[in-house]
């Protein structure tokens, strides 16, 4: 296939370009710098609405990352403005182009997260269970909402609710590890709340399951399909790395250190099942949380 990706620098965009690459597909990245000479990137700027549209024609799929790190910084007011806005109006200029395209892609599969149905708790949720309250689910609503402009010009959408990626190099595992290989990691909060996980290595053969699987539209849940808690999470981690997991990081203390979002990141409970992906017939490689860790610190 013949692929266009944005957000292809990043934590989960370089990995997938890598795996694409890797199975003899032809990648394209769309990025906000400039080019490098001879380089073959299509730049844009989703804010702006800029873009070389003769450049968007022929593809056969479109994988949409390109958004502000939610984990980046503290949440202030001009930060949640730019996580919102970079996923809203880059999507839905993405969307829009796209869709007055004369070769339009059989396909634009776009991120959004599971952030999408809040804190809920024990309650195990499916892609037709109803949104959360608070900033990440209506960030996420509105994310996803803005993918329309191309499914209503007949152009398959689907957007892929990541939950916490678990990738050798990067994101959450890469900050946990400092903590924990010294011995002083912990649950966080009560260590009650769910966290819904997924290896790198499946969400990347996710990301071309649902590319290549044509009855798979909208909203699609990307993790395990065995959710943990906190504590769970702790303990298996300590356990792999060989270190005591006695300590913990209070929720009140957390919020000190982190402010806002370590409510939404941290302490909500998202106990989420990739109920499509399995009636789909997709096939995870890892679904136990321990057998996930040892394959990655191997490869750390």
């Amino acid at each position: 296939m013949k692929v266009l990706v944005t957000g292809a620098t990043g934590f989960i965009g370089s990995a997938l370009v890598q795996f694409l690459l890797s199975r003899g597909h032809d990648v394209r990245c769309m990025v906000r710098r400039s080019s490098t000479p001879g380089s073959d990137d299509i730049e844009w700027n989703p804010i702006m609405g800029s873009v070389n549209t003769a450049a968007l024609e022929g593809f056969d799929a479109v994988v949409h990352l390109a958004g502000e790190n939610i984990a980046g910084g503290r949440w202030t007011v001009a930060r949640k403005r730019r996580i919102r806005e970079s996923r809203v109006i880059g999507t839905l200029f993405l969307a829009g182009t796209l869709a007055e395209r004369r070769r339009k892609p059989r396909v634009l599969v776009c991120a959004s997260a599971t952030g999408y149905y809040g804190d809920r708790g024990p309650k195990l949720l499916q892609e037709d269970s109803p949104p959360g309250l608070g900033f990440l689910p209506d960030v996420c609503k509105a994310w996803e909402a803005a993918a329309n402009p191309a499914a209503q010009a007949g152009i398959r959408v689907v957007n892929l609710r990541i939950g916490l990626v678990l990738g050798a190099g990067g994101g959450a595992l890469q900050r946990m590890l400092g903590p924990f290989r010294a011995g002083i990691g912990g649950t966080i909060g009560d260590g009650t709340q769910f966290w819904s996980w997924i290896a790198q290595d499946d969400l990347n053969a996710a990301f071309l399951h649902v590319m290549q699987t044509e009855t798979l539209s909208g909203p699609v849940n990307a993790v395990s399909p065995h959710p943990v808690t906190n504590r769970e999470f702790t303990k298996v981690l300590g356990h792999v790395l060989q270190r005591p997991t006695i300590l913990s990081l209070p929720g009140f203390a957390a919020k000190l250190a982190l402010g806002v979002m370590a409510g939404p990141l941290l302490l909500a409970s998202t106990r989420v099942e990739p109920a499509k992906l399995i009636a789909s017939g997709f096939k995870f490689q890892f679904v136990n949380l321990e057998q996930a860790l040892r394959h990655l610190l191997e490869m750390h």
